[in-house]
């Protein structure tokens, strides 16, 4: 598949990082937070490149629903999310990225407020009014006591209105997931074999339409996929000299290095670690996956881990196939304790092994949420194994915090790690 071959490639270039020589010692903060906003503004670019490309299928898929237009749509979609995916680094130490990412990876979804979703479902939920309020299917909704219409499906109706609509966070209208929904559909295996069945007849028109309201399916589907477009070309401006996101790490040098190393470790442990591995793996629970709908999720935990590795290393391998490097946090490391920098890349770089070899059983064998389910011993172990490189990376992170005196910084902590008997009550 697609996102197995790129995947391949930024492996590459990590190996051939770790066999060249570091950059000199004389290294300045100056010089490492303006190279890691460079590689942001880069990863970002990528990002809305491949939005773009993907919208040019959703579009095909629009104008021409077909099985043959449907395939290249999600294929699109598993190549956009590895650029994004590895952007997930720059969240948690800087405002900007983790007020703005809401819009474009929120999850998890209730599936139900968007479009049809099976009897098994259910028709209500306690916490949400909202819970099967189908807007595709609807002309109008109520939210918060007043009438909503929904006549037309806009991006301006998607992300103003529909968005965390009764400030329910499980209201996710916009963004990657609201759109891998509308081309794969609801995952109904459970821990068997197989992703979203969801059939490019829900996008014919007249008689041949499955399921109703293809019409509106398609307008919302398109909706989505330009306020994704347009979501992400505001981080672009926001990495561009002058962009609030640029300037939060550039400004102040200590702040930035700051940033840089909070994002690696908040995502390493209480992000991705706790709230989107582990929790699933206690709960056996296929529905506490990130890339639900489409069984993608080893790709994206993976290309996080790659996106922490990058975020120390200073490296990053574009979507065309051009290659950054430059002054690295790992220089500034390796400058006080040249042993710690070194301890620092072998825990990430193993930490990405485990996770290459998550991907590679995903892809081989059974998928992740599979993998997550109850008695499947080598399964949980696999992710298991994942998990703990980067529990075991997070206290080095820390070290590094001190070894750059940068006072005192309080990493994401995660119940599912911390106070694992919490998630039973």
């Amino acid at each position: 598949m697609m996102h197995t071959i790129r995947t391949r490639a930024l492996m590459a270039g990590v190996a051939a990082l770790f066999a060249s020589p570091a950059f000199a010692a004389d290294v300045t903060p100056e010089a490492v937070v303006e190279h890691y906003a460079a590689v942001a503004h880069a990863k970002y670019q990528d990002s809305l490149t491949t939005a773009k490309a993907l919208d040019e299928a959703i579009q095909a898929l629009i104008a021409d629903p077909s099985a043959e237009t449907q395939k290249a749509a999600k294929e699109a979609w598993i190549a956009a999310r590895v650029p994004y995916q590895q952007t997930e680094v720059y969240r948690f130490g800087n405002p900007t990225v983790d007020d703005w990412e809401g819009k474009v990876n929120a999850w998890p979804l209730d599936e139900g407020l968007i479009d049809y979703v099976d009897a098994s479902y259910g028709m209500e939920s306690d916490e949400n009014g909202l819970y099967t309020a189908n807007v595709i299917a609807s002309k109008e909704i109520q939210i918060n006591g007043e009438t909503v219409d929904l006549t037309e499906i806009t991006p301006a109706l998607l992300s103003d209105t529909l968005q965390e609509a009764g400030d329910i966070e499980a209201n996710v209208a916009t963004g990657y997931h609201a759109i891998e929904f509308l081309l794969w559909g609801q995952d109904l295996h459970g821990t068997e074999a197989g992703a979203g069945e969801r059939s490019y007849t829900d996008y014919l028109t007249g008689d041949d339409c499955t399921n109703g309201n293809c019409d509106r399916r398609a307008q919302y589907l398109a909706a989505a996929s330009e306020l994704l477009i347009s979501d992400l070309e505001d981080m672009v401006a926001a990495w561009e000299q002058g962009g609030e996101a640029y300037a939060y790490v550039t400004e102040d040098p200590t702040t930035g290095i700051a940033a840089i190393l909070t994002g690696m470790g908040s995502l390493s442990y209480g992000e991705l670690a706790g709230e989107r591995m582990k929790l699933g793996l206690l709960l056996h629970d296929p529905e506490e996956e990130h890339d639900c709908f489409s069984d993608n999720t080893h790709a994206s935990h993976l290309n996080d881990a790659i996106g922490i590795l990058q975020a120390y290393t200073g490296d990053y391998v574009r979507v065309d196939g051009t290659e950054m490097t430059g002054p690295s946090v790992s220089d500034l490391v390796a400058a006080k304790d040249k042993a710690l920098d070194e301890e620092i890349k072998a825990k990430l770089i193993d930490t990405v092994e485990a996770m290459e070899a998550m991907a590679t059983r995903a892809q081989t064998v059974e998928a992740y949420d599979q993998m997550i389910g109850e008695g499947n011993e080598k399964g949980n172990a696999v992710v298991q194994a994942a998990i703990d490189g980067l529990i075991a990376q997070t206290p080095s992170i820390e070290r590094a915090i001190a070894a750059l005196d940068l006072g005192q910084i309080e990493l994401e902590g995660s119940d599912s790690l911390d106070a694992p008997e919490a998630v039973f009550q």
